[in-house]
Formats: C-alpha cells, sequence, structure tokens
C-alpha cells in the first residue's frame, strides 16, 4: 500500500510539472505576439476599412453608379466614324485587233454616320427607372454587409471579453486549490492529516490547472478568430478596453415593428425589386408602340485611276453625300408573344407582392421570437446574478469552515464547482444579451446607426 500512494504522489507530481510547462509554452507564445489594447468602436472602424466583403459590396456599388445614366437606358444616339481604303488592279483580255487593257484603281471612303432612336415607346423612360432603382438596391446590399459585418464584429469582441472573464475565474479558483494544497501538505507534516486529504486536494488542484489549460485554449481561439474578422495578416493579441457588460433596454413591440418595416434592409432590397417588376411590365407595354428612328451620315468618296497599259495618265474624282432618313416601325402580328410577355411580367410583379407580404409575415415571427428571447435572458441574468452572490459568500464561508475543520474537502469541493458554475452562467447570461440585443437593431436596421 505504501508503495502505491508513493506511486500515485510520484505521478501527481509529474503531471504538475507538465502542466506548468504547458503554462511555459503558451505564455511564450503571446510574449511573441504583438500586444495592443482596443477599444469596440476603433475594432469596428478596422473592420469596416479591411473586410474584403465590404470591400467588394463597394466596388458592386461603383458599378451600379456607372451603369445609371440616359446613356446606358438608350436616350442617345450612336455616333461612328468609318474609314474605308480599297486596292484593285484590272486586266482585261484584249479584243481582236487591241492589246490587253490594265487598270490601277486607289480609294478612300470615309464616312460618319448617326443612328437615333427618337421613340420606342417609352421604354427609355422605364429602362432608366430600372438603373436607378439597380443602384439603391446595390447601396443597400452594401449596408446589409456593413450590418453583418458590425454584428459579427460585435460578437466577436465580446467573445474575448468572455473568455477572459471566464480564465480570471478559473485563474482564481486554481490559486484557491493551490493555497488548499499547501495547507493540507502542512497540515499532514503536522500529523493532522493523512494521505488520502493531500491526494484530495491535489487532484482537486490538477482539475483545476486543467479547466485554466483549456480555458487557456478557448481564450486564444476567440483573438485568433477576432484577427480574422480585422483581417490581420499576423496574430495580435488584443485586449479589449470595453466592460464586459450591457445596457438593459425595455423594447416596445410596436415601436420595434415600425422601426423594422421602415429600416429593415431585406425588405427594402424586396421593395425597390418590386419597383423593378413593376417597371418591367411597362417595358413590355412598349412593344406595343410602333418605333421611329433616325440615320443620318456624311460619305467622302475619293477615287484614283491610272491606265497602265495603254498608258493613258491618271484621273482624280470626289464625290460627297449626306443622308438623313427617318425609319417609322411597327409589328403587326409575332404570334401574340407580346401580350404573353406582359402578362407574364403582369404575374412576376404579382409574385413579388406575395413574397412580400411573406417576408413581413417571416420578420414579425423573428421580431416576436427575438424580443421575448431578449426578455427572458434578462429574467435568466437576474437569476444568474443572484447565484453568483449567494455562491460567493458560500464559498467565503467555506473557506473558513475547511481551515477551521468544521467541513471536509469534498463539500469544499462542491461549494468551488457551484461557485464555477454560477459564474460562468452570469457570464454567458451577459454575452447572451448582447448577442440578443444586436440581433433586434439589425432587424429593426439601426445597427449601423447605434455603432
Amino acid at each position: 500500500m505504501a508503495t502505491k500512494i508513493k506511486y500515485i504522489l510520484f505521478l501527481a507530481i509529474i503531471i504538475t510539472s507538465f502542466s506548468f510547462e504547458i503554462f511555459a509554452q503558451q505564455d511564450s507564445v503571446i510574449t511573441n505576439a504583438e500586444h495592443k489594447d482596443i477599444s469596440l468602436s476603433d475594432a469596428i472602424k478596422t473592420s469596416l476599412e479591411r473586410n474584403y466583403q465590404v470591400k467588394i459590396s463597394e466596388k458592386e456599388h461603383e458599378i451600379s453608379e456607372n451603369n445609371n445614366s440616359w446613356g446606358r437606358a438608350g436616350r442617345y444616339p450612336t455616333v461612328s466614324l468609318n474609314l474605308t481604303q480599297g486596292n484593285r488592279y484590272d486586266n482585261t483580255p484584249p479584243s481582236i485587233t487591241d492589246e490587253r487593257t490594265e487598270i490601277g484603281t486607289i480609294s478612300l471612303s470615309p464616312s460618319l454616320n448617326a443612328n437615333w432612336v427618337l421613340f420606342n415607346g417609352f421604354s427609355v423612360r422605364f429602362t432608366k427607372k430600372n438603373l436607378e432603382e439597380y443602384k439603391n438596391i446595390s447601396e443597400d446590399y452594401l449596408k446589409l454587409q456593413i450590418e453583418n459585418t458590425i454584428y459579427q464584429t460585435i460578437l466577436g469582441y465580446y467573445d474575448i471579453l468572455l473568455q477572459k472573464e471566464k480564465l480570471n475565474i478559473l485563474n482564481q479558483i486554481m490559486d484557491l486549490s493551490r493555497d488548499r494544497y499547501d495547507y493540507v501538505k502542512a497540515r499532514k507534516e503536522l500529523g493532522s492529516a493523512v494521505t488520502f486529504d493531500v491526494l484530495q486536494v491535489k487532484d482537486a488542484f490538477l482539475s483545476d490547472s486543467s479547466n485554466y489549460i483549456l480555458q487557456k485554449l478557448n481564450f486564444d481561439n476567440s483573438i485568433r478568430v477576432f484577427n480574422k474578422l480585422l483581417a490581420d495578416t499576423v496574430y495580435i493579441s488584443y485586449n479589449p478596453t470595453d466592460e464586459f457588460n450591457t445596457d438593459f433596454v425595455n423594447f416596445n413591440y410596436e415601436e420595434l415593428k415600425t422601426k423594422m418595416l421602415e429600416n429593415n434592409k431585406t425588405l427594402k432590397i424586396q421593395n425597390m425589386n418590386q419597383n423593378v417588376l413593376r417597371n418591367d411590365i411597362a417595358l413590355q407595354k412598349s412593344s406595343l408602340y410602333p418605333s421611329i428612328s433616325l440615320r443620318t451620315g456624311i460619305d467622302n468618296s475619293n477615287l484614283r485611276i491610272k491606265m497602265i497599259n495603254p498608258d493613258a495618265g491618271t484621273s482624280n474624282t470626289q464625290n460627297y453625300d449626306a443622308y438623313a432618313n427617318l425609319t417609322l416601325s411597327y409589328t403587326i402580328f409575332n404570334g401574340l408573344n407580346r401580350r404573353k410577355n406582359i402578362q407574364n411580367a403582369t404575374i412576376e410583379e404579382e409574385i413579388g407582392k406575395m413574397q412580400i407580404e411573406d417576408i413581413k409575415l417571416s420578420l414579425n415571427n423573428q421580431l416576436l421570437s427575438m424580443l421575448e428571447l431578449y426578455n427572458a435572458r434578462k429574467q435568466l441574468y437576474n437569476v444568474a446574478n443572484e447565484s453568483v452572490i449567494t455562491s460567493k459568500l458560500n464559498l467565503e464561508i467555506a473557506k473558513d469552515k475547511f481551515a477551521s475543520g468544521a467541513i471536509n474537502s469534498f463539500n469544499y469541493r462542491d461549494i468551488q464547482l457551484s461557485f464555477i458554475n454560477a459564474s460562468f452562467k452570469k457570464l454567458e447570461a451577459i454575452y447572451m444579451l448582447i448577442s440578443s440585443h444586436n440581433d433586434l437593431l439589425i432587424l429593426t436596421g439601426e445597427i449601423i446607426s447605434k455603432y
């Protein structure tokens, strides 16, 4: 039995040494990294400046702005400049009494032509309206991407704080376990404790050390995720300077619903798509009208002819022409395709209306669920906060009772675990409240103005 106890103690010492070696390795990684304090506002600003999805959306918005012009819509004429140069050699067979005839011809013909559709059933006007809508849609897509980036940055920022607070709690518990271990060892040397007592507190200390190591890994992972959100090319150990807390807001459902219907980006984009569908009906109706176009231009022909055989000299001619032609065209019948296209466009608009109502219904359901969840999480936070106060007081009392021998190590350990669980639940309740609050801000389209 004595040999077995010695083996267990030896193994515990090795594990403890290994644990401290891991601590040292992790600390060396952080020491070599750049440490940087950062506020939430600076983090959001940095992520918006660097985020590639935001940059891509900005470029797409630039394209839509470039496309939003009357030239794209077809209001202006098409003007082209042409230059044709020709070279020709003719060799005709001789007659009975004549020799073969050889002629060299060089021509140069510049021209300036314009084609202008003067009227095509108001399609230019409605095409321009659609281009304007596409520009607005791309702008709201950009805002939607900005909202998502802000949201992810906020959650990433507070996740670092959450993991850091958990790490601090486990560090406190590990210090208590170390003190308790030293205390029991001293009691054993004085003869008031046995080896079994030492092993129990040793096991608790090793368990707390393992939990600390795992939580340290979670903390480092949260920083790495945050590095990606900020598009850092090298690892930076960020230290958030904002406090890990949140405001308790008493939201009003009707006010939130009004803001949601006015500002929600998904709904706004769908409404603008509906405008496009409405304009598409007018575009299809344009085919019922005649089309009037103007073609005009100036032609110049320069011709040089040289008689090679027999040599009769050279002649030069120049011709100038100008024209302006109006064309009226109207499709009398094309298999009823025009009417079918108008009907299909009308059906597409009706589908769009139903999609808008479906989105409104879905958003309203999300709003009710999110609001109820937010209120429930406020209550959960209050319960968790009271639990922390109680368990912390219980831990302080248990510490004195354990020192006086009023409770054993098992009871003391249970109280420690209860404090850890209560503290973690409070921290997670804060994080969940922050998440729910920002979910409501995104749903109502207010997160950009908030941050």
